[in-house]
């Protein structure tokens, strides 16, 4: 996923990124743990906790989409894959603030640990 692709004036762009992934607008919304209402007024895209959670949501899916060979299975994973040791998917982690979590889990794979 290329960030300029998913970005308009320095911001992340929701309607952009649905397109990216295929999907609606509502569904980011509720994968980034937002309402609707933060991703479709213009008023509220800006707001920081929102282009956090966007930020945080690309992040991982643009680190893991090498491994699955594209932005839509990679999508698929954060959505629905539970990560061993927590339980549960990156995006209910990433919902939870803890985007670093998935981080850590991240690198561990790249250093050959398996978790």
């Amino acid at each position: 996923m290329d960030l300029q692709s998913v970005s308009t004036d320095g911001l992340f762009a929701p309607q952009l990124v649905a397109k990216t992934l295929r999907t609606t607008v509502a569904e980011i919304a509720q994968t980034a743990g937002l309402g609707r209402d933060a991703l479709v007024r213009s008023a509220r895209i800006g707001n920081p906790k929102t282009q956090k959670r966007l930020r945080e949501m690309i992040e991982i899916i643009r680190r893991v989409s090498p491994r699955f060979g594209s932005d839509l299975l990679a999508y698929a994973w954060y959505r629905s894959t539970p990560l061993p040791g927590y339980a549960v998917t990156p995006m209910q982690l990433v919902r939870d603030g803890r985007a670093d979590l998935v981080h850590r889990h991240l690198d561990r794979l790249d250093a050959g640990i398996m978790a």
